[in-house]
Formats: C-alpha cells, structure tokens, sequence
C-alpha cells in the first residue's frame, strides 16, 4: 500500500553548478606523487603525470556519477581534463568503436559483435567492460494527490507488465486497485512513457519484465522499445521531464531522477519493496557472473537475477559498465584510464557515487574482480 515511509534518502546533491551540464570539465587542485604502475594508486585516482583531455560518452544513467567522479577526480589530476557526454548506451558504444573516446558508459554488456569490433579501435585484443555504477531503476508516476516523494503506489510484476504492454489502460483497474486497498485511484487514462533512443535503462527495465512476467511480457530484452504504447522520449532526463508535464503518467528512468515523484513498490516474494539503495545491492550481490563471457576475458559483466524472491531485494536494477581498451594506441590514454576507471571501482570512487546519486555501492569479491581487472590496462 502506499505509505510516508521513507524507503529511500534523498542524496545529497552537487553544486548547482554540476548538475545540468552534459560536458563537465576540469576542477583543479594539487596532485600527488604515485608510481604509475602501482594499481593501488590508480584505484584512489591518485597518479602523477596525467595530463591532455579525455572524453567519454553513453549512458545517462551515470551521468550524474560521472560528474562527481570528474570533480574529485581532477582535485588529484590537475593536468586531466575529462568530459562525459550522456548520449545514451547505444551511442556511447558506437562512438567508442569508431575510437573517438576514451571509454564508453553502458547499461548494457556489450555484444559479441561489439567486442570483435572493437579491435580495430584497442592496440591489442578487445574491449572489456566493468561494473562502476549499480542503482535501482524507479518505476514512477504523476499522479495529481497520490504521486510525491516517499509515495509509492504497490504493483507485482504482471500489474507493471501489462501497463506498459497496454493492456490496463486505467488507473482505477482493478489489478492497481486491490494492491493498494487504502488509496483512492482515479479513474484516470495511464499515459506510458518510455526511451526513445537505445538505451540500457530500457534493456534492463525489459530484462526484469521478461523475467519476472514472462506470460504478460512477450519481448525479449532489448535497448529499444518494443512496442507503441505511450509516448517516446529521449534519455533518463527526457522521459522525467515527460512524466512530470501531464497527470495520469507513468515510466521508468534511473531512481536518482525521480525523487519528486511517487515511485512504485514492486513485489517481491510476498511484500512490496521500494526503490533503494539497500534492495539494489543485495539483488545484485546476490547474482553469479555472466555464464556466456569467457573466463580471462577480462570482462567482469553480471547475470542479474531479476526474478528474484528474496526478501527485501529490489529487482529492477541496472548494473551500468564502463568500455575500455585492455591496451590503448595513446600511452598516456592508457595510463589515464587505468587511474580513472581505478578510482570508479574503488571504495572512495563508489562512496562518493553514493553520497551525490543514490547509487549502490558494490564491495567484495565483485569491486576486487573489477579492480584487478582495471589494473591490468597496459600502461607501456
């Protein structure tokens, strides 16, 4: 049932100043003196001798990390200058391949095509991708006297299936309706709206409808929309600004876009559970490792249970990745990539994600897999 209960804190936030912009670039301060081959070092972000301009691109998810991570970043590395452009997954990927950035960011692992593509870009082998940003996708609502912050409305995995498939076109259906007993829903028209670039948001908000309701779900996973219903828009930001503008709406974007509307407790087991830090986490520690990525490959890429029944876990997550060459044409491309995706992966990387998104933050065996795997970024 709906409730006040705060499911989820409210992130602290950066300085305006960070907030709107899609190209963020250089703060400066001191840097420190660490040898370049020593992987701890890079896993602090703290390296001498990075200097030249970096660029990276992809998924929106992360952009709001990604610009806290260029804040502090760049207080040790005065002479890196670093931009994120979130364009989305698909066309972070793209962009990479044809090795006009750095890294890629990416909701979604990358294809076998993808990998054999990219050894026209790496100066030996293939891509790799690694874990740097794990969050709750909120599946959230405007609804005028319902919808707000810390408001949830309760809805299993068939319920949201057939919202977004069209097959309950009102919010007085009787499925809503006796999930959330206490609550008066107006018989109002649902207005969906989803992605209308290629976007991994959307292949894991499908991956978990496919799994969880496969009988009211009948596409596969995939980072383009499937079908018709609703309305399109572009990026995380594009489909909040969406919901925001009319009553009755509803979609699906990254859970630290949304905190100004009601959010949707999914079922789990035999409770609801909200968006949270706490609930991705444990959905996602609990997952194995991707069976199709070859051992030694490099590539640390998760299979999410999305059809989870542990208690208290949230399914609807995202496990966001960064691209990167296991060894770069540019020598100092290299160098800069083996400290910035170190620090992404690190403790003080994923606790400053934490503390300016909401993002879960991932410890154990799962940040030593990535680690291990960043410091071995030839650097020659």
């Amino acid at each position: 049932m709906m409730n006040n209960i705060k499911h989820h804190s409210v992130p602290k936030r950066l300085i305006a100043a960070l907030g709107g912009l899609a190209m963020m670039v250089s703060l400066a301060a001191c840097g420190d003196n660490v040898d370049p081959t020593d992987s701890s070092g890079a896993r602090d972000g703290n390296v001498s001798g990075l200097s030249g301009e970096f660029h990276g691109a992809g998924a929106s998810s992360q952009q709001g990390a990604v610009e806290a991570w260029i804040a502090t970043f760049q207080k040790k590395n005065r002479k890196a200058r670093i931009a994120y452009n979130p364009s989305g997954s698909g066309a972070g990927v793209t962009t990479f391949l044809t090795g006009a950035i750095a890294w890629a960011g990416t909701d979604a692992p990358l294809t076998d095509e993808q990998v054999e593509a990219s050894k026209s870009v790496c100066k030996t082998g293939t891509a790799f991708e690694v874990p740097v940003y794990i969050s709750p996708i909120a599946v959230f609502f405007n609804l005028k006297g319902i919808s707000g912050p810390d408001k949830h409305l309760n809805m299993d995995a068939s319920t949201v299936a057939r919202v977004f498939s069209g097959s309950i076109t009102k919010w007085n259906d009787q499925a809503i309706v006796e999930q959330n007993p206490k609550v008066s829903l107006p018989d109002l028209p649902i207005t969906v709206v989803h992605r209308s670039d290629k976007s991994g948001t959307t292949n894991n908000f499908t991956s978990y409808l496919k799994a969880a309701a496969p009988e009211q779900w009948p596409h596969d996973p995939q980072e383009n929309w499937p079908n018709d219903v609703g309305q399109a828009a572009k990026g995380n930001s594009g489909v909040v600004s969406s919901v925001g503008q009319a009553d009755g709406t509803i979609g699906y974007a990254d859970n630290s876009k949304v905190i100004a509307y009601g959010t949707v407790a999914v079922k789990v087991g035999n409770g609801y559970v909200a968006p949270s830090q706490d609930g991705a986490t444990k959905t996602v520690s609990a997952s194995p490792a991707a069976k199709h990525v070859a051992k030694g490959s490099g590539r640390v890429v998760l299979d999410v249970d999305y059809a989870t029944k542990e208690t208290g876990s949230y399914p609807v997550v995202s496990v966001s990745y960064a691209v990167a060459c296991r060894a770069y044409k540019d020598a100092q491309t290299g160098l800069f990539m083996r400290s910035w995706l170190g620090y992404m992966v690190g403790a003080d990387g994923q606790q400053v994600a934490a503390d300016n998104t909401g993002s879960a933050r991932f410890t154990g065996d799962l940040a030593d897999r990535a680690a291990k795997s960043v410091a071995n970024i030839d650097v020659e």
